[in-house]
């Protein structure tokens, strides 16, 4: 309780990139003769096609002898595994919309799709950043990294967990992301 929660890089891009391979899948099998228009989306399909994962923050912790006090990789949308800490730390957590870090180039193919960059953070998956919580006298060793975002705080389990929305609602968290277990 009182942890801050954050997360490294940005989030939604690698679902949005699946979106474009599906659309362009689709129309390769209705019309084979068409190329794939894929190039002003670069930084979404690599996304998906090439993940990178984020030693650079494992080193970052090291040199700042930062030690977690949760972490995993966000594999399966924000809000499936916000909720896999919370229910494994027996805490709830405050999130903050307009927090969550989504790519300029993340929200202008969504907005292709028509569909919420927000949304696509929380529950696209596949972005293999890393979330995580830290001690608030923490806050002093990761708040000049560009690579990091404080987007909530963990509560008493009691107040479950919540997302703050930009227009001032408050909602409880849902997993819309895939299930392994399932």
């Amino acid at each position: 309780k009182g942890d801050l929660l954050c997360v490294s890089g940005d989030l939604g891009a690698a679902y949005i990139g699946l979106l474009f391979l599906e659309r362009e899948k689709k129309i390769f099998l209705e019309s084979p003769g068409v190329q794939p228009d894929l190039e002003q989306e670069s930084y979404v399909i690599g996304r998906l096609l090439k993940p990178e994962a984020r030693k650079d923050i494992i080193d970052f912790f090291a040199e700042r002898e930062l030690l977690p006090t949760s972490m995993m990789d966000i594999s399966d949308g924000l809000s499936s595994e916000i909720l896999h800490i919370c229910k494994d730390s027996n805490v709830g957590c405050v999130l903050y919309e307009e927090k969550i870090p989504v790519a300029e180039e993340t929200r202008t193919a969504a907005f292709k799709f028509e569909i919420d960059p927000t949304a696509c953070a929380l529950s696209g998956g596949e972005d293999y950043e890393l979330l995580f919580t830290v001690a608030q006298d923490d806050y002093e060793k990761i708040k000049d990294n560009p690579s990091i975002s404080v987007i909530g705080y963990m509560t008493e389990a009691e107040a479950g967990a919540h997302i703050l929305t930009k227009g001032g609602g408050k909602h409880a968290i849902t997993a819309q992301g895939w299930n392994p277990l399932k």
